[in-house]
């Protein structure tokens, strides 16, 4: 019953009375489900529809609170703050706060969410107050990485990524009846029209673990590229003709794709 601290992640706190009307034009999915024991998982896209960050909120008394990547707390502070105007709204960072994730069984403590990509991924807290791990940020990341769930800027790249390659449709990132938030065109564009040419999946890796970036070869075609990835296993974007297709190549290793129950892979075409 694992329990791991995420130390690469950052706890942000949304204040005053605007925090909802505030947040929901601007992510992409509805901030008004969050609510305590409840959490949403939503992505601040650029205007052209393009991936700069994605966290978790949950709702906590007055306020909201953010479980985001560490790395990017900052900027996703300053680029949301930007959009501020006369919204009664502010931001901060948590300092103390620690985000833990439990799995495989392990008891839900109070203040903890069910994860809402999946039911298999565990939960998630957002706490001062820290409860002892019995598990490692590796082993979570094996866990993410059995499911096929994709990790931020691991797996993604700022002002290039599209939601819908990497299963934020399926994994339940992105509300289709909200209304209008930054990047909305886009995004619904690339699911009405089946725009999709790419796809983030996992895979199986054998040989030597590629370094993020690593060209896959699909004989002497380019087809894709490595992303995250841990002991044998990983997850790679790559060109939906590129599947069943021929072998994948990646560095030295040779890439298995997989392909989780939760999936929905959209025919393959050209790209």
């Amino acid at each position: 019953m694992p329990i791991a601290t995420l130390t690469d992640r950052a706890v942000l706190e949304v204040t005053g009375e605007d925090r909802l009307a505030f947040l929901q034009g601007l992510v992409s999915n509805d901030v008004t489900e969050a609510a305590p024991g409840r959490a949403v998982w939503t992505a601040l896209l650029t205007p052209q529809g393009k991936w700069l960050a994605d966290f978790f909120l949950t709702a906590d008394g007055d306020r909201l609170l953010l479980d985001a990547e560490a790395a990017q707390a900052d900027m996703l502070m300053q680029k949301l703050l930007r959009f501020r105007l006369r919204s009664r709204v502010a931001m901060a960072p948590l300092a103390g706060w620690a985000v833990q994730a439990g799995w495989g069984g392990a008891a839900m403590p109070d203040g903890a969410t069910p994860d809402p990509r999946l039911p298999e991924a565990g939960w998630r807290r957002m706490t001062p107050r820290p409860a002892t791990p019995d598990a490692t940020e590796d082993d979570y990341d094996a866990h993410r990485l059995g499911l096929g769930l994709p990790d931020g800027s691991r797996d993604m790249q700022a002002e290039h990524s599209v939601l819908l390659e990497a299963g934020f449709d399926e994994l339940h990132g992105v509300s289709w009846s909200k209304g209008c938030y930054m990047g909305q065109e886009l995004t619904a564009r690339t699911k009405y029209r089946g725009l999709v040419k790419r796809r983030l999946v996992p895979v199986v890796v054998e040989g030597p673990l590629p370094a993020r970036g690593t060209p896959v070869m699909q004989g002497a075609a380019e087809v894709g590229e490595m992303r995250s990835g841990r002991e044998g296993r990983g997850l790679a974007l790559l060109r939906l003709s590129a599947l069943g297709a021929g072998p994948l190549e990646c560095g030295g290793a040779r890439l298995l794709p997989l392909f989780p129950s939760w999936m929905k892979l959209p025919e393959a075409s050209d790209a």
